[in-house]
């Protein structure tokens, strides 16, 4: 088969998948990073530091493109394989106990990539525009202060909470399955890969979770 054809063909979609889903993934590593600096509870001095190095950096600023590019072919890959699986299964099998061969939030993956995908949109919204129009307008943006404002609001906190549920049953599925789709499926391995998705699953949504809500309780200055 060749390249071209590897690429359309279901595998290689699914290689894709897993492929930029281990991209996204450790992206999050570095988001989460910057965004625990509000944990220090310094008045966001450490927080903007970081965010001031990052929306300025001129590699970072070419590596976010990639992220970008990432998280697009992530989400066309996701739609295509979709629809080619009920293209292929029009009629369910009723028989299939579904529930007996997978988990609930594995078989899930379309409803919860869609709370994902707008809570990406809400997030960007709050954050990465206003952040963009200070650099390339040259102004000050403190980061810091708009977290704060943006968190005041308990219907904004329910939504972050919601959209981060979402992420850890996201990363749930797709980490063990990023590693199986690349070959890396190993009965010595792959319980370990899993154990360390369910951890790293955990304490990344927690992280992400707590900024909101210290913030609006006021635990965060």
């Amino acid at each position: 088969m060749s390249k071209k054809g590897f690429l359309h063909s279901s595998i290689g979609k699914k290689f894709v998948m897993g492929l930029t889903g281990l991209f996204l993934i450790s992206f999050l590593v570095i988001h989460v990073s910057l965004n625990s600096a509000i944990f220090f509870n310094d008045n966001g001095a450490t927080f903007n530091a970081g965010a001031d190095f990052m929306a300025h950096n001129p590699v970072i600023r070419i590596l976010e493109i990639g992220l970008f590019a990432g998280l697009i072919l992530h989400i066309f890959q996701a739609l295509i394989l979709t629809l080619e699986n009920r293209k292929a299964r029009p009629i369910a099998y009723a028989q299939v106990n579904g529930a007996a061969n997978s988990k609930w939030y594995s078989r899930s993956m379309g409803i919860l990539g869609s709370l994902l995908l707008i809570f990406l949109v809400v997030h960007l919204s709050h954050f990465w525009i206003d952040t963009k129009v200070a650099v390339f307008s040259h102004q000050e943006h403190n980061t810091y202060e708009e977290m704060k404002v943006v968190f005041s609001h308990w219907y904004v906190v329910l939504i972050y909470v919601i959209g981060v549920g979402s992420l850890l049953f996201h990363i749930l599925h797709g980490f063990p399955s990023a590693f199986q789709t690349l070959g890396i499926n190993h009965k010595k391995y792959t319980p370990l890969i899993k154990k360390i998705g369910i951890w790293f699953s955990i304490i990344v949504c927690i992280l992400f979770a707590a900024m909101p809500i210290t913030m609006f309780l006021g635990l965060i200055k």
